[in-house]
């Protein structure tokens, strides 16, 4: 079906669209007459804005000069009328149903073996609004939508440079999306951008709805626990991502685009960091790895000690936890692993939940789960004030949540079994993999093994916006 070409015929043209699409009611065929030429316009209901229709493609076509002397064929007529205007052609069937499916509106003429595609599109969509999911103090507001257009025009207001390249394509069989591949010339590696475009032209599959269906393919075969792609829902935050040499990738009707590759130090990276002063920003980048360290390690540090190493701790602290500890009827590691499960009950079902019952599960869970369990004697004091800690550290880093729920479950189990031997040596094998994973080329452990001198002045210090930090290299000169 793809191969086929337009007859000529409009009329039959028109029907085997309409059969392409499944005589789906909301296709529209109004017949046309164009001078003394028949014609077909089609279009979908909702996808078009009819007055923009009426305003923009019919009406030109009274106009007097249309019909002059020197307009003898309905093409002439066309050129004539939209003079100047962006009216594209399709000399396909697919690239007539595709042109339909983007909102636009398609006259079929007869005898001509093109369609002509006027842009029509009228179909609803999100407004521009705030981003959710990465919340600043200080800086621009805005975030991406669900509309491709209108995240290439956030994305171009940001990036005002005609060397930020764009390139579009469609991605998907049942379920097609466009997708634009984005990176500044000059700035992106070559070769990275070859790479990404092969694995987005590799990703064979059968629907894409959002961005974050591409991540397996752009990951490349990487299974790594920190994978080679981030996201972000600001358009500046992914302005200074493309400076930097990183490749951008949006997708139609996801308002979270994809950044590659992506590093371990850019999960404790904030637009306000760029806002305060470069010692408070250092500051808050260290809290931020902090939180990150406490997040990870300290649950399975609370049980090695009591189990293991109770030495560690004044003997007047290890005296009260294990008064309270004794109360209880489960092991500690057992207690922990259940309270950090029933945590991430309590935050899916806030997540998945209304809006408005969301804060009621919260509450529940900290008032019925926390308080009641604790009077009950089925969880100590003391490991409940560890979830507390831990919880507000993963906050902090919300960007790696979920893989904090998995490795902190691990090193519970591995500190519960050989005490702190075990936990060094799950750090060990995560440090491991960190430095042997390299997406892209570039080591996710950039800038800190291999150390690169002037990225580090931006990868875990912050040099400011002035001086070395605009010689900081791209991911291209991070490439090894």
């Amino acid at each position: 079906m793809q191969t086929q070409t337009l007859s000529g015929d409009c009329k039959q043209d028109a029907q085997r669209i309409r059969t392409l699409f499944g005589n789906a009611d909301d296709l529209i065929l109004k017949p046309l007459v164009i001078n003394h030429f028949n014609a077909f316009g089609l279009y979908l209901d909702g996808l078009c804005d009819e007055e923009r229709i009426i305003r923009a493609v019919t009406q030109p076509l009274t106009d007097p000069a249309c019909f002059s002397s020197r307009a003898h064929t309905a093409k002439q007529i066309l050129l004539t009328a939209y003079k100047g205007a962006d009216v594209k052609t399709a000399d396909t069937l697919s690239k007539t149903a595709d042109g339909i499916l983007a909102g636009n509106f398609i006259i079929l003429l007869e005898g001509e073996t093109n369609a002509f595609l006027f842009a029509a599109q009228g179909f609803p969509r999100m407004p521009v609004g705030q981003a959710q999911s990465e919340q600043n103090e200080f800086g621009g507001r805005e975030g991406f939508n669900d509309t491709l257009k209108d995240n290439i025009a956030l994305l171009r207001r940001k990036v005002n440079t005609p060397q930020l390249c764009i390139e579009q394509r469609t991605v998907g069989e049942s379920c097609r999306a466009g997708v634009a591949v984005c990176y500044l010339a000059g700035k992106a590696d070559a070769e990275m951008i070859v790479k990404v475009k092969k694995n987005l032209t590799a990703a064979k599959m059968d629907t894409l709805l959002g961005s974050g269906w591409l991540r397996p393919f752009l990951n490349g075969g990487n299974y790594s626990v920190f994978p080679a792609t981030g996201i972000t829902e600001r358009p500046d935050v992914l302005a200074y991502k493309l400076s930097v040499g990183r490749i951008g990738i949006l997708v139609d009707g996801s308002p979270f685009a994809l950044i590659v590759p992506y590093l371990f130090t850019d999960y404790f990276h904030a637009p306000d960091d760029y806002v305060t002063g470069r010692v408070y920003a250092f500051f808050i980048r260290s809290l931020r790895l902090l939180c990150f360290l406490i997040a990870l390690t300290l649950p399975a540090f609370f049980v090695a000690v009591c189990d293991f190493h109770p030495n560690m701790l004044p003997s007047e602290v290890m005296f009260k936890i294990a008064s309270a500890e004794a109360q209880t009827p489960f092991p500690l590691a057992l207690e922990a692993v259940a309270i950090h499960l029933i945590y991430e009950f309590v935050r899916e079902a806030g997540l998945r939940m209304p809006k408005a019952a969301g804060h009621t599960v919260s509450i529940v869970g900290a008032l019925v789960i926390g308080d009641a369990a604790v009077k009950a004697g089925l969880i100590a004091a003391p490991m409940l004030i560890v979830v507390a800690v831990t919880t507000v550290c993963s906050a902090v880093v919300s960007k790696l949540q979920d893989r904090l729920a998995v490795l902190r479950l691990l090193l519970i189990a591995a500190g519960a079994l050989s005490g702190f031997f075990g936990i060094f040596l799950g750090l060990g094998l995560l440090t491991a993999e960190i430095c042997s994973v390299s997406p892209y080329g570039v080591p996710l452990s950039a800038p800190l093994s291999p150390f690169e001198k002037r990225a580090f002045a931006d990868g875990i210090l912050r040099t400011g916006v002035s001086g070395s930090a605009l010689q900081k290299p791209t991911a291209g000169d991070l490439k090894f």
